[in-house]
């Protein structure tokens, strides 16, 4: 369900912020389906509860889950506007980042929205067919 890259820069929590994000994106988590407890995710990846604590926050802040006391941590419906509207800001300065990024690297235009094709065909995949 979730690797972790121990030589990654990017930090533990952001690790499992980023793959359980993915897993919603690519449908392996729908709303509704519940999330390993912190104990439990903690254990399978042998790493100390306060990082998936960390991530679980974060994915809360961020209306991606929620947690309901006595219940447990489910994947939410994404429902919040208000929510929703900050998760599109940030993604539009990403994007800026990494066409910033893609530029200084000497990509084209052209190479560039290739790989843009490639990462969303393995996200939506044969989704767009039906649009």
């Amino acid at each position: 369900m979730i690797r972790l890259q121990e030589h990654s820069a990017s930090p533990i929590y952001e690790q499992i912020v980023e793959q359980l994000k993915a897993l919603v994106a690519k449908g392996a988590m729908k709303a509704g389906d519940k999330v390993p407890s912190v104990r439990e995710l903690s254990s399978m990846l042998l790493i100390n509860p306060n990082t998936v604590s960390k991530a679980y926050q974060e994915l809360e802040r961020q209306g991606v889950i929620q947690t309901i006391r006595g219940k447990g941590t489910f994947v939410s419906s994404n429902e919040a506007p208000r929510m929703a509207a900050e998760r599109l800001e940030a993604l539009q300065r990403e994007i800026r980042r990494l066409a910033v990024e893609a530029k200084s690297l000497g990509l084209s235009e052209q190479q560039w929205e290739e790989r843009i094709r490639m990462e969303s065909r393995t996200l939506w995949g044969d989704e767009r067919a039906a649009d």
